[in-house]
């Protein structure tokens, strides 16, 4: 903040929120936020009903959050922002003066353009600024605390999948499949409860496997089809996704051809994914790896993760792809995302893994190969 000079920081995200005070509830959906002060304690402001309990979760004292009314929501004629602006500056947290640069989350996903707006009309002597993922940055290396839940929610990743793939059967709807996996992630492993997760399971399958991000339906799986299944453990909020591929039935000749070339292709961007390396090497890797069997990765190959809110469990700061110069470092997470996604078909194998000072730890290690059922 000192360096961007910042007289104050508007947090919105939920996960920024979550890293820095450790308030943890499904009030997101109507506006909140936590104003950090270059000097003095930072202070909470939400709705009514949920400034009653934030204390349960957060460090902060009750004195500290405050609640705005509850006519306030949802209302085309009046937004709460308006009311926070007033208590922020009236508590001493937001100073409105000429000078004064004041720093908001502009790309974060709950903080509307209607609730910048009303911040801006409150403020019409200092200058709002992008913060630009600022606290996200600062959550990219992780402590020895945060590396050791990511350990946890690998766990809860690698036995969720492991339901998963057991689960997908032919004639068995998809929806089933489904309702296995999140039953899985709630249990957890090793006696520690699961977290639900910022992204639902997606599996898309036959046809649809060529398209990412499709979620399910109540259709039977079908033999000689092959599903793409991505889903996450989470544990105290920190995310590791995980995915992979299932084929009933043997697979096609070209499915399995992708399948080798990319287990190659893991490998590659595995031992390019260490200290001192950076997102531009790691796509690289990769890409001169399954390039020799004549494949194209157009999407990025991996971004960093860490805690997670819906609707995402990326962090929105280092990319694994070309043209990304930042430095990876010890402590770093990364969801390395290997989808091929083809007309018609497709195949995703996924590692997420923690850096260490030697290289790449897999949180989740299952076989990393096309799982075939016959």
């Amino acid at each position: 903040m000192a360096r961007s000079r910042l007289g104050a920081l508007v947090v919105t995200d939920p996960a920024n929120l979550y890293y820095l005070t450790g308030y943890n509830a499904w009030s997101f959906y109507v506006p909140q936020c936590l104003v950090v002060p270059a000097a003095g304690e930072p202070q909470l402001f939400m709705r009514e009903m949920d400034a009653q309990g934030a204390h349960y979760t957060a460090y902060l004292p009750t004195e500290l959050v405050h609640g705005y009314p509850e006519d306030l929501v949802h209302r085309p004629d009046r937004h709460p922002m308006s009311w926070i602006v007033r208590r922020a500056v009236e508590v001493g947290v937001l100073a409105d003066r000429p000078g004064v640069r004041i720093g908001v989350e502009a790309d974060a996903p709950y903080f509307s353009v209607r609730g910048y707006q009303a911040l801006a009309d409150g403020l019409v002597r200092a200058e709002l600024v992008d913060s630009r993922e600022l606290v996200n940055w600062v959550r990219v290396v992780k402590s020895p605390l945060e590396q050791d839940k990511l350990r946890v929610a690998g766990e809860i990743a690698q036995v969720v999948m492991q339901v998963a793939i057991d689960h997908v059967e032919p004639g068995r709807r998809q929806c089933d499949v489904v309702a296995q996996i999140q039953y899985a992630q709630t249990l957890g492993a090793r006696k520690l409860g699961g977290d639900y997760p910022a992204i639902v399971p997606m599996l898309p399958t036959g046809e649809t496997a060529g398209t990412p991000h499709l979620t399910w339906s109540d259709l039977p799986l079908r033999s000689g089809e092959a599903t793409t299944i991505e889903l996450a453990g989470v544990y105290d909020r920190y995310h590791v996704p995980l995915a992979r591929t299932v084929s009933l039935g043997p697979p096609t000749a070209e499915l399995a051809r992708c399948a080798e070339a990319v287990t190659e292709g893991v490998q590659a961007a595995l031992a390019q994914l260490r200290p001192g390396s950076t997102g531009h090497l790691v796509q690289e890797a990769f890409a001169e790896s399954v390039g020799r069997s004549g494949y194209v990765k157009r999407s990025r190959v991996g971004y960093s993760i860490g805690i997670g809110y819906p609707p995402d469990w990326g962090e929105r700061t280092i990319s694994l792809r070309q043209g990304d110069l930042t430095v990876i470092q010890p402590g770093m997470a990364f969801h390395l995302i290997l989808g091929m996604w083809m007309d018609g078909w497709g195949y995703e194998l996924s590692e997420p893994v923690l850096v260490g000072p030697e290289g790449a730890e897999r949180l989740a290690p299952l076989p990393q190969e096309l799982f075939v059922k016959t």
